[in-house]
């Protein structure tokens, strides 16, 4: 069970600050200022995690650093002290990191550019090496000497690993042996005991490594950036009597958008003027538009489909829905879940184990067994390579950012990885009642005249009486008569009867409507409508009736009407092995047992206030072990907190459903469920497969290392195919869908 309150507050945006001004005007950051605050700056290069976590902790390390926290895939970086950007930098030019003050980065152009550039003089010198690597092996070969093809490899060890060169200078220092350092070590090693074919193909191949695995962990990205890249940059504001083109940040409260038909919506707002359908498949997940206009709210990132409109801002861009969304994904991201716990402490323990077991490697049969020493140095050379746990490391993150993306787009909003896994395990699901099973919007369902009263003529006075009330069957009846083109009549002395109904002279005659009791207590009988009142209450509806003093005119039955796909969300559920479905009401055990009836829940609880809700939830949580809570986000929080999981209806985005429960179901679809269930089985599934693999490839490669098998180029081999593979088969998750899975 959960530790926490009943309602949880979203964690505090942290918005970007301004670092202090006594910066070098070169920008080389050598008199930058020290600044107390909590600052948030942008880490770009990360391609390898465990390397990005060495530098977490270097970061945390520094004097007068209180916290940090770095988004591994995102690049994220939140400091808390007195944050000195110049010795940041120093320990991220030992991983070719790139730090930047997140409000001050180069443009999306600029930092593409600077991405192509890079990618580039990758690319040449991976090619370059290659050239190199085979004119020298080819020389060799054909007996060529070795004061000419000696050169040539030297030259495809430069060009291969110059990067690694530079990042293991830095870092060896400071006795950071990260896979820079190793790979450096490996190779220099090589050279020492006359393996030069062995240290350029080493120094070849990890160039070609340190690409794929950039462009894999690219691809990683690219999932969170393309939410970020749902709303439009630009918006035309009128102001001043002209229409004009502004950045979204300059945007107010108040401003007018005008909004073109095709065009997206730039920021939240309520419409004004014009009509039309708005896909809101940005937010919700769901590709069907839906019909707006005055007086309706618009998000950001939605689209316009064919109406002109003219939208109010409500809100500005740091607080849109959509901006709410991604922050909460990033911050999701970079929440460790347990299996992600497990591997860290594992990797842990295994470096320092096995780059130990290479040094007893190298240095234990020559000194003790006489044995000789350049086959040993080359087998531990070889086992310093494959020690890396990159494979390891990646197995499990880029796994649960990709599925937390991918749900995000399908209006799933998920709040770390923790829940993501907890999905796949739940066995049972508790829902609430009124607004979740239900639209929490009552309807007339029935109307039953008596005697010679007409159908029309009962609704009609009825809407008449009503329209004085703002009680929710008031405004039920109100809409049955309205929907029905059915006039209101002016009513005279009216009056409301505190917990029976209201009264009132309709057309000259005094009109009664509320609960039977009303009537009775005046004497009026309701044998005629005996049978009708029973059947009606027996299907859950709230019954109303209609008389005079001495009449009984008619019944008019209200219920809360169902989500349309209340019924197959739940039979979905079974499918997707959940074993018990139980519903929570606060309603009369007669309408509760209807409604479960209907929407085939395997069992129900009825006439619960809120703190019972709790304490039914704990007894699910005692006899089914993990139990999701499903509601509103508003009464439900107390149960949705004491819950393994809480899932709250989403009503696109409301602050109150986003900030209650660790899962947010975005458009109010509970078929989202199953999708839910589905996605984090999946990732449980590859999870599992990742680490499985990365273990096995490296106790084999361990093995090998003993009778000689493992190659300098072979433990290289290895250790980038696996990083590779891990990560390709974590980015299958990006092609779930709420539909179907395809991978």
């Amino acid at each position: 069970m959960k530790n926490r309150p009943a309602i949880k507050k979203i964690t505090e945006k942290k918005r970007p600050n301004q670092v202090a001004a006594a910066t070098c005007a070169c920008g080389c950051g050598a008199a930058e200022a020290l600044t107390p605050e909590v600052t948030t700056f942008q880490v770009d290069g990360i391609c390898c995690l465990d390397c990005a976590a060495k530098f977490e902790k270097a970061v945390a390390a520094l004097p007068g650093i209180k916290s940090v926290s770095l988004n591994k895939v995102t690049g994220k970086l939140a400091l808390e002290g007195i944050v000195d950007i110049a010795a940041i930098r120093r320990l991220g030019a030992e991983e070719n990191y790139t730090i930047t003050p997140l409000g001050q980065q180069v443009s999306a152009e600029q930092h593409s550019a600077q991405a192509v550039r890079q990618k580039n003089w990758e690319l040449h010198r991976a090619i370059g090496s290659a050239i190199t690597l085979a004119v020298a092996y080819g020389l060799e070969k054909y007996g060529g000497p070795a004061t000419v093809f000696i050169p040539f490899y030297i030259v495809a060890i430069v060009l291969g690993g110059w990067g690694n060169f530079k990042k293991a200078a830095r870092a060896l220092p400071r006795m950071n042996f990260n896979m820079s350092v190793l790979m450096s070590i490996a190779i220099i090693g090589a050279l020492a005991i006359g393996q030069y074919e062995e240290g350029a193909t080493v120094a070849f191949l990890y160039s070609i490594s340190e690409m794929l695995e950039a462009w894999t962990m690219d691809k990683a990205r690219r999932s969170i950036r393309d939410l970020m890249d749902i709303a439009p940059k630009t918006a035309r504001i009128w102001r001043g009597g002209t229409e004009t083109e502004v950045p979204v940040e300059q945007i107010e409260i108040g401003d007018i958008m005008l909004i073109r038909p095709g065009e997206k919506i730039a920021i939240d707002g309520m419409i004004s003027k014009g009509e039309s359908a708005i896909n809101q498949a940005a937010i919700t997940g769901e590709s069907i538009p839906v019909e707006k206009g005055a007086g309706d709210e618009v998000y950001a990132g939605t689209l316009n489909t064919h109406g002109s409109l003219e939208v109010r801002v409500t809100k500005l861009v740091h607080d849109t829905t959509i901006a709410k969304i991604i922050h909460m994904v990033e911050e999701a991201q970079g929440k460790r879940a347990p299996s992600q716990a497990f591997v860290e402490k594992f990797a842990a323990v295994y470096t320092p184990i096995v780059m130990a077991l290479a040094v007893g490697i190298v240095l234990i049969p020559p000194l003790i067994l006489g044995q000789e020493w350049a086959p040993w140095i080359y087998r531990g050379l070889a086992l310093l390579v494959v020690s890396c746990p990159c494979a390891l490391v990646v197995s499990t993150p880029v796994a649960i950012v990709s599925a937390i993306s991918t749900a995000a787009k399908n209006g799933v909003l998920i709040k770390g990885g923790v829940y993501l896994e907890e999905m796949g395990l739940l066995s049972a699901i508790a829902f609430d009642k009124t607004g979740t099973l239900t639209k929490g919007e009552p309807v007339v369902t029935d109307i039953v005249p008596v005697g010679e009263t007409g159908k029309t003529e009962l609704l009609q006075m009825a809407a008449s009486l009503e329209a004085r009330s703002e009680h929710p069957l008031a405004i039920a009846v109100g809409k049955a008569a309205r929907s029905q083109h059915i006039a209101i009549t002016p009513v005279e002395d009216f009056r409301a009867i505190t917990g029976r109904g209201a009264q009132g002279t309709v057309n000259g005659q005094t009109v009664f409507i509320g609960n039977p009791r009303l009537l009775c207590e005046r004497k009026v009988s309701l044998a005629a409508a005996a049978e009708q009142i029973e059947r009606l209450q027996g299907e859950g509806k709230t019954v109303m009736v209609a008389g005079t003093g001495e009449k009984l005119l008619g019944l008019i039955a209200v219920a809360d009407e169902m989500r349309h796909n209340s019924a197959a969300a739940v039979a979905s559920l079974k499918t997707a092995g959940i074993r018990h479905t139980i519903m929570l009401t606060g309603d009369n055990a007669a309408t509760a047992k209807a409604m479960a009836a209907r929407v085939g829940v395997d069992g129900y609880r009825a006439e619960l206030l809120p703190e019972d809700k709790v304490s039914a939830v704990q007894e699910l949580l005692d006899q089914y072990g993990k139990v999701a809570m499903v509601g509103d986000g508003i009464n439900d929080a107390p149960a949705l907190a004491v819950s393994t999981i809480g899932i709250a209806m989403g009503s696109a985005g409301t602050d109150t459903a986003l900030e209650t429960a660790d899962i947010a179901l975005m458009a109010d679809d509970l078929s989202k469920l199953n999708f839910a269930i589905r996605l984090s089985k999946k990732t449980l599934s590859i999870i599992r497969q990742n680490i499985g693999f990365s273990l096995f490839i490296k106790t084999v490669a361990v093995l090998a290392v003993f009778p000689g098998w493992l190659t300098l180029w072979l433990a290289i081999l290895a250790d980038m195919g696996a990083t590779i593979l891990v990560t390709l088969n974590s980015l299958r998750l990006i092609r779930v869908n709420s539909g179907k899975e395809t991978v």
